[in-house]
């Protein structure tokens, strides 16, 4: 698959239902939750359909940006659905949203996620899943379960930890603290802080830095690297010339370098 494979059209041949819209714009692939009226709160239905898209992404994007309408990312759960369940078809529930925000978080195409607004509970959950956040500065983080008898269930006790550390997530769930955007920045919850307004015009020209790159390479950052990250150290090196020597030899790579050796390719800028 090449930048040249034909970009499907900008309706999914995925079933996304009312709360989900896609478009291409190249080989950028936008994906927008569209339920402003809830503060985009994620029903059962729009995470099966997040897990469908990401597990099988339409054919020729090489890179996804996950917006949201309105003023906020997401505000969480859906809570108009929150049931007495009991404990079993609990945990299903939860693991049905592990397997949505693992789809996202292993996708071989890197996703940028443009956050606004409430980015609350499932909805942090969601942000953290993608390789890259950009945050307006509208943003604001928060992990409220706990001051509502709950625990977080959608990954947020696996990945916000290793994105923050433990005993900020700590203070999270247990004073119900949150994060503004400044703030999300310096810690590390956020890549990139900008204006309100600005989120997804940033998220398009990171996406379009990324389409660039050899495929290969994406697929070593986004399915190796945090694999070697979790391995040990000698099984992380093994790892790393592996698939240091499988990105070199593809036909993408040999174009680069020979580009980057006769001048024309992008450099390295302050």
């Amino acid at each position: 698959m090449t930048s040249e494979t034909a970009l499907p059209t900008p309706t999914s041949p995925l079933d996304l239902g009312e709360t989900l819209t896609f478009e291409c714009d190249g080989a950028i692939g936008i994906l927008t939750l569209d339920r402003a009226a809830k503060r985009n709160a994620l029903d059962d239905a729009t995470i099966a359909r997040l897990g469908e898209f990401f597990t099988d992404p339409p054919e020729g994007i090489r890179a996804v940006v996950l917006t949201a309408a309105g003023e906020h990312f997401c505000a969480g759960l859906d809570l108009s659905e929150m049931t007495d369940r009991d404990a079993v078809s609990g945990l299903h529930h939860s693991r049905r949203w592990h397997a949505t925000m693992n789809a996202i978080a292993e996708s071989a195409i890197p996703v940028i996620a443009v956050v606004q607004g409430a980015v609350i509970g499932g909805g942090l959950e969601l942000a953290s899943a993608a390789h890259l956040r950009v945050a307006e500065d509208s943003a604001y983080f928060a992990l409220p379960e706990g001051k509502r008898g709950l625990f977080v269930g959608g990954g947020a006790s696996v990945r916000v930890p290793r994105l923050i550390g433990l005993t900020r997530v700590q203070d999270m769930m247990l004073t119900g603290r949150s994060f503004d955007a400044v703030e999300a920045e310096t810690i590390g919850l956020v890549n990139y802080r900008v204006p309100a307004g600005a989120g997804t015009a940033k998220a398009r020209e990171l996406a379009a830095a990324i389409a660039s790159n050899s495929e290969v390479t994406n697929y070593a950052i986004t399915q190796a690297l945090p694999r070697i990250v979790e391995s040990g150290r000698d099984e992380g090196y093994m790892m790393e010339s592996l698939m240091a020597a499988v990105a070199q030899s593809s036909t993408e790579a040999k174009a680069l370098m020979r580009d980057f050796l006769d001048g024309s390719g992008p450099k390295v800028r302050k």
